[in-house]
Protein backbone atom coordinates (compact mmCIF):
# COMPACT_ATOMS: atom_id res chain seq x y z
CA UNK A 1 0.00 0.00 0.00
CA UNK A 2 1.10 3.49 -1.08
CA UNK A 3 2.53 5.24 2.10
CA UNK A 4 -0.58 8.00 1.16
CA UNK A 5 -3.25 5.41 0.34
CA UNK A 6 -5.76 5.39 3.32
CA UNK A 7 -6.68 2.13 5.52
CA UNK A 8 -9.59 0.05 4.03
CA UNK A 9 -12.83 1.10 5.28
CA UNK A 10 -13.60 0.02 8.51
CA UNK A 11 -17.06 -1.69 9.28
CA UNK A 12 -18.51 1.67 11.13
CA UNK A 13 -17.42 3.75 7.95
CA UNK A 14 -19.55 0.89 5.20
CA UNK A 15 -22.36 1.71 7.37
CA UNK A 16 -22.32 5.42 7.70
CA UNK A 17 -21.39 5.26 3.96
CA UNK A 18 -24.17 2.74 3.41
CA UNK A 19 -25.97 4.95 0.96
CA UNK A 20 -22.99 6.25 -1.23
CA UNK A 21 -21.80 2.69 -1.39
CA UNK A 22 -24.65 1.47 -2.79
CA UNK A 23 -24.78 3.62 -5.68
CA UNK A 24 -23.19 2.30 -8.78
CA UNK A 25 -21.61 5.54 -9.38
CA UNK A 26 -19.47 5.71 -6.15
CA UNK A 27 -19.31 2.35 -4.81
CA UNK A 28 -16.57 1.22 -2.37
CA UNK A 29 -13.63 3.10 -4.79
CA UNK A 30 -15.62 6.13 -5.26
CA UNK A 31 -15.67 6.81 -1.31
CA UNK A 32 -12.11 5.59 -1.17
CA UNK A 33 -11.18 8.27 -3.13
CA UNK A 34 -13.35 10.78 -1.30
CA UNK A 35 -11.27 9.66 1.89
CA UNK A 36 -7.89 10.15 -0.11
CA UNK A 37 -9.07 13.88 -1.34
CA UNK A 38 -7.84 16.91 0.52
CA UNK A 39 -9.94 20.03 -0.24
CA UNK A 40 -9.30 23.56 1.08
CA UNK A 41 -12.28 25.62 1.70
CA UNK A 42 -11.78 29.54 1.67
CA UNK A 43 -13.83 30.96 4.50
CA UNK A 44 -16.37 29.47 6.97
CA UNK A 45 -19.16 31.70 6.89
CA UNK A 46 -22.60 31.45 5.09
CA UNK A 47 -21.31 29.40 2.13
CA UNK A 48 -18.54 27.64 3.81
CA UNK A 49 -20.69 26.45 6.49
CA UNK A 50 -22.94 24.24 4.05
CA UNK A 51 -19.91 23.16 2.05
CA UNK A 52 -17.79 22.14 5.28
CA UNK A 53 -20.88 20.42 6.79
CA UNK A 54 -21.82 17.99 3.73
CA UNK A 55 -17.97 17.29 2.65
CA UNK A 56 -17.51 16.26 6.07
CA UNK A 57 -20.73 14.17 6.20
CA UNK A 58 -19.61 12.49 2.61
CA UNK A 59 -16.29 11.53 3.82
CA UNK A 60 -13.96 14.04 2.47
CA UNK A 61 -10.10 12.26 4.23
CA UNK A 62 -9.01 16.28 4.83
CA UNK A 63 -10.41 19.51 4.93
CA UNK A 64 -8.97 22.39 5.41
CA UNK A 65 -10.34 25.82 6.56
CA UNK A 66 -9.28 29.44 5.44
CA UNK A 67 -10.73 32.04 8.16
CA UNK A 68 -9.36 34.90 9.98
CA UNK A 69 -12.84 35.77 11.60
CA UNK A 70 -14.83 35.07 14.83
CA UNK A 71 -18.47 34.23 15.18
CA UNK A 72 -20.70 36.77 15.64
CA UNK A 73 -24.48 36.81 16.57
CA UNK A 74 -25.25 37.73 13.20
CA UNK A 75 -23.49 34.78 11.72
CA UNK A 76 -25.60 32.89 12.97
CA UNK A 77 -28.98 33.30 10.54
CA UNK A 78 -26.94 31.67 7.62
CA UNK A 79 -23.65 30.37 9.05
CA UNK A 80 -24.91 27.00 10.53
CA UNK A 81 -21.66 25.47 11.35
CA UNK A 82 -21.53 27.32 14.39
CA UNK A 83 -24.02 27.31 17.42
CA UNK A 84 -24.61 30.12 19.87
CA UNK A 85 -21.94 28.76 22.08
CA UNK A 86 -19.29 29.47 19.32
CA UNK A 87 -19.79 33.24 19.46
CA UNK A 88 -16.62 34.55 20.06
CA UNK A 89 -15.02 31.86 18.58
CA UNK A 90 -12.48 31.73 15.70
CA UNK A 91 -14.72 30.43 13.49
CA UNK A 92 -11.94 28.06 11.76
CA UNK A 93 -11.99 26.34 15.24
CA UNK A 94 -15.17 26.52 15.71
CA UNK A 95 -16.34 24.69 12.10
CA UNK A 96 -13.56 22.25 13.03
CA UNK A 97 -15.21 21.09 16.63
CA UNK A 98 -18.31 21.25 14.44
CA UNK A 99 -16.54 18.70 12.05
CA UNK A 100 -15.74 16.53 14.41
CA UNK A 101 -18.78 16.13 16.12
CA UNK A 102 -20.17 15.26 11.82
CA UNK A 103 -17.90 12.65 11.03
CA UNK A 104 -14.61 11.72 13.34
CA UNK A 105 -13.07 10.09 10.70
CA UNK A 106 -12.07 13.48 9.07
CA UNK A 107 -9.11 15.44 9.72
CA UNK A 108 -9.15 18.64 9.79
CA UNK A 109 -6.43 21.63 9.16
CA UNK A 110 -7.03 25.08 10.21
CA UNK A 111 -5.39 28.00 8.53
CA UNK A 112 -6.80 31.20 11.18
CA UNK A 113 -5.55 34.02 8.33
CA UNK A 114 -6.57 35.84 5.43
CA UNK A 115 -5.62 34.96 2.10
CA UNK A 116 -4.47 37.02 -0.20
CA UNK A 117 -1.93 36.87 -3.18
CA UNK A 118 1.43 36.68 -0.74
CA UNK A 119 0.04 33.06 0.80
CA UNK A 120 -2.34 31.68 -1.92
CA UNK A 121 0.06 29.73 -3.92
CA UNK A 122 1.25 27.81 -0.55
CA UNK A 123 -1.88 27.17 0.90
CA UNK A 124 -3.32 26.01 -2.55
CA UNK A 125 -0.88 23.29 -3.60
CA UNK A 126 -0.78 21.13 -0.17
CA UNK A 127 -4.82 20.76 -1.32
CA UNK A 128 -6.45 18.52 -4.24
CA UNK A 129 -9.47 21.00 -4.79
CA UNK A 130 -9.88 24.04 -2.95
CA UNK A 131 -13.68 25.68 -2.90
CA UNK A 132 -14.18 29.77 -2.66
CA UNK A 133 -16.67 30.87 0.08
CA UNK A 134 -15.00 34.73 0.48
CA UNK A 135 -17.33 37.70 -0.17
CA UNK A 136 -15.34 39.84 -1.70
CA UNK A 137 -13.26 39.93 -4.86
CA UNK A 138 -9.59 40.47 -4.05
CA UNK A 139 -9.52 37.43 -2.61
CA UNK A 140 -11.40 35.49 -5.36
CA UNK A 141 -8.85 37.13 -7.92
CA UNK A 142 -6.26 35.81 -5.31
CA UNK A 143 -7.62 31.81 -4.97
CA UNK A 144 -8.14 31.75 -8.86
CA UNK A 145 -4.79 32.73 -9.81
CA UNK A 146 -3.21 30.18 -7.44
CA UNK A 147 -5.06 27.85 -8.53
CA UNK A 148 -4.69 28.42 -11.94
CA UNK A 149 -0.68 28.55 -11.33
CA UNK A 150 -1.06 25.18 -8.55
CA UNK A 151 -3.41 23.33 -11.41
CA UNK A 152 -5.48 22.84 -8.60
CA UNK A 153 -9.90 22.81 -9.41
CA UNK A 154 -11.59 25.60 -8.48
CA UNK A 155 -15.48 25.52 -7.00
CA UNK A 156 -16.28 28.96 -6.52
CA UNK A 157 -19.45 30.70 -5.75
CA UNK A 158 -21.20 34.06 -4.68
CA UNK A 159 -24.13 35.37 -3.40
CA UNK A 160 -26.26 38.17 -3.25
CA UNK A 161 -29.30 39.61 -1.64
CA UNK A 162 -31.68 36.67 -2.95
CA UNK A 163 -29.49 35.36 -5.68
CA UNK A 164 -26.14 33.28 -6.80
CA UNK A 165 -23.96 31.90 -8.83
CA UNK A 166 -21.65 29.37 -9.32
CA UNK A 167 -18.86 27.50 -11.59
CA UNK A 168 -15.68 25.14 -11.64
CA UNK A 169 -12.74 26.91 -12.95
CA UNK A 170 -10.03 24.21 -14.59
CA UNK A 171 -7.95 26.76 -17.05
CA UNK A 172 -4.91 24.53 -17.00
CA UNK A 173 -6.69 21.90 -18.68
CA UNK A 174 -9.10 21.72 -22.12
CA UNK A 175 -12.17 21.45 -23.37
CA UNK A 176 -13.55 17.97 -25.66
CA UNK A 177 -12.64 20.35 -29.15
CA UNK A 178 -9.24 21.26 -27.50
CA UNK A 179 -9.85 24.71 -26.57
CA UNK A 180 -8.28 26.43 -22.99
CA UNK A 181 -11.19 26.19 -20.23
CA UNK A 182 -11.85 29.62 -19.20
CA UNK A 183 -10.38 31.69 -16.32
CA UNK A 184 -12.02 33.49 -13.67
CA UNK A 185 -10.68 36.70 -15.68
CA UNK A 186 -13.10 35.45 -18.22
CA UNK A 187 -15.85 35.84 -16.25
CA UNK A 188 -14.77 39.14 -14.45
CA UNK A 189 -11.88 40.72 -16.31
CA UNK A 190 -11.46 43.27 -13.52
CA UNK A 191 -13.04 44.19 -10.07
CA UNK A 192 -16.11 46.09 -9.68
CA UNK A 193 -15.04 49.75 -8.19
CA UNK A 194 -15.19 49.95 -4.52
CA UNK A 195 -18.37 50.37 -3.35
CA UNK A 196 -20.37 49.44 -6.24
CA UNK A 197 -21.39 45.42 -4.82
CA UNK A 198 -22.65 45.93 -1.11
CA UNK A 199 -21.42 43.21 1.03
CA UNK A 200 -23.96 41.07 3.45
CA UNK A 201 -23.58 43.40 6.31
CA UNK A 202 -25.10 46.21 4.01
CA UNK A 203 -27.18 44.63 1.11
CA UNK A 204 -28.56 41.57 3.46
CA UNK A 205 -28.92 38.38 2.33
CA UNK A 206 -31.53 35.28 2.87
CA UNK A 207 -29.91 32.58 5.18
CA UNK A 208 -31.34 29.41 2.99
CA UNK A 209 -29.70 31.02 0.02
CA UNK A 210 -26.14 30.44 0.81
CA UNK A 211 -27.43 26.82 1.97
CA UNK A 212 -28.19 26.46 -1.67
CA UNK A 213 -24.77 27.67 -3.34
CA UNK A 214 -22.92 25.89 -0.86
CA UNK A 215 -24.30 22.58 -1.05
CA UNK A 216 -24.40 22.99 -4.64
CA UNK A 217 -20.85 23.47 -3.99
CA UNK A 218 -20.25 20.42 -2.29
CA UNK A 219 -21.93 18.16 -5.14
CA UNK A 220 -19.27 19.80 -7.80
CA UNK A 221 -16.40 18.54 -5.33
CA UNK A 222 -17.78 15.20 -4.80
CA UNK A 223 -18.29 14.93 -8.55
CA UNK A 224 -15.03 16.28 -8.80
CA UNK A 225 -13.52 13.68 -6.80
CA UNK A 226 -15.07 10.68 -8.00
CA UNK A 227 -15.07 11.28 -11.49
CA UNK A 228 -18.97 11.58 -12.12
CA UNK A 229 -20.93 13.36 -14.20
CA UNK A 230 -20.19 17.06 -15.73
CA UNK A 231 -18.35 19.53 -13.32
CA UNK A 232 -19.69 22.92 -14.07
CA UNK A 233 -16.46 23.75 -16.44
CA UNK A 234 -16.81 26.83 -18.73
CA UNK A 235 -20.35 26.85 -17.32
CA UNK A 236 -21.91 29.37 -14.91
CA UNK A 237 -24.86 28.52 -12.90
CA UNK A 238 -27.46 30.98 -11.95
CA UNK A 239 -30.04 30.92 -9.38
CA UNK A 240 -32.66 33.07 -8.58
CA UNK A 241 -34.22 31.94 -5.04
CA UNK A 242 -37.28 35.11 -5.21
CA UNK A 243 -38.46 32.97 -8.86
CA UNK A 244 -37.24 29.55 -7.65
CA UNK A 245 -35.13 29.70 -11.22
CA UNK A 246 -31.95 27.79 -12.69
CA UNK A 247 -30.25 29.28 -15.47
CA UNK A 248 -27.14 27.87 -16.89
CA UNK A 249 -24.82 30.06 -19.46
CA UNK A 250 -21.48 29.18 -21.30
CA UNK A 251 -18.61 30.84 -21.09
CA UNK A 252 -15.32 30.39 -22.94
CA UNK A 253 -11.78 31.77 -22.99
CA UNK A 254 -11.38 35.18 -24.22
CA UNK A 255 -7.34 33.87 -25.20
Amino acid sequence: MNKHEPPPLSPEELERYARHIVLAEIGGPGQQKLKRARVLVIGAGGLGAPVLSYLAAAGIGTLGIVDDDTVSLSNLQRQIIHSTNSIGQPKAASAAAAIQGINPHVAVETHRLRLDAGNAKRLVAGYDIVVDGSDNFETRYAVADACAAEERPLVTASVGRFDGSLTVLMPYSRDKEGRPNPTYRDLFPAKPPEGMVPNCAEAGVIGALTGVLGTLQAMEVVKLVTGVGEPLVGRLLLYDSLSTRFETIRYRHHG
